[in-house]
C-alpha cells in the first residue's frame, strides 16, 4: 500500500497561474526573438517578477514561477537555466547565471512518509557569476563578487570575493579583479 501524498503546499490560486504561466512561458515568451529582453521583462513583471529594467532573462531559460523572483541591474538569466523558484530567488546586480544551471528553491522532508514540499530562499549576491552547469541547493546564499565554477554543486552558503569549485563547492582562492585597461589588480 503507497503512502499518501502530502497535499500541495500550494493555494488554487497558485497553481492556476502557474498554469497560465506555463502557457506564456511556453509560447510567446520562449519564441520571442533574443534581443528582446524588454518584452520578456514585460511578461515576467505581468506575472509579478521584480526586475530592475537592465535585467536578462533569455528565452530559453525556465522560471518555475516568476513572482519569486527578484533580479537587479544587469543581472542575466542565460538560456537553459532552470529558476524553480518555489520560494523567492534574488539575484544582485550583475549577477550572471550561465547556461544549464540549476537554481532549485525547495526540497522534500525526506524523513515524513508523504515528503512535503520545503520551500527555501536563495540570494544571490552582487557581481557573483556562477558558471555553466552549477546545481545551486534551496536555502543557499551566495556572496557577492564571487565565482562558482562550471559543473559544482552549492549546497552550503559561500562567502563574498572567492573562487569556488567541486562537488560540494568550496572556496579554492579569492577573487581579484584586474584593470581591463592596465591588467593590474585590484580588490
Amino acid at each position: 500500500m503507497s503512502p499518501n501524498p502530502a497535499p500541495s503546499p500550494h493555494s488554487v490560486k497558485n497553481r492556476i497561474m502557474r498554469v497560465v504561466w506555463g502557457i506564456v512561458q511556453s509560447t510567446i515568451f520562449r519564441f520571442s526573438p533574443r534581443p528582446f529582453h524588454a518584452w520578456r521583462n514585460m511578461l515576467l513583471r505581468f506575472f509579478g517578477a521584480d526586475l530592475h529594467p537592465s535585467a536578462r532573462v533569455y528565452p530559453r531559460a525556465t522560471i518555475w514561477a516568476p513572482w519569486n523572483l527578484t533580479m537587479g541591474a544587469r543581472a542575466t538569466i542565460a538560456d537553459d537555466v532552470d529558476c524553480y523558484c518555489v520560494e523567492r530567488i534574488t539575484l544582485g546586480e550583475r549577477v550572471v547565471i550561465s547556461q544549464y544551471s540549476y537554481l532549485c528553491g525547495a526540497t522534500h522532508d525526506f524523513e515524513l512518509r508523504n515528503r512535503p514540499l520545503i520551500p527555501m530562499p536563495i540570494t544571490i549576491g552582487a557581481g557573483t557569476w556562477i558558471a555553466a552547469d552549477v546545481f545551486v541547493a534551496p536555502g543557499v546564499t551566495i556572496g557577492e563578487e564571487s565565482v562558482v565554477g562550471a559543473r559544482s554543486s552549492v549546497f552550503t552558503d559561500l562567502p563574498s570575493w572567492k573562487v569556488c569549485v567541486g562537488s560540494p563547492a568550496k572556496p579554492i582562492r579569492d577573487r581579484q579583479m584586474k584593470d581591463a585597461e592596465t591588467n593590474e589588480k585590484s580588490a
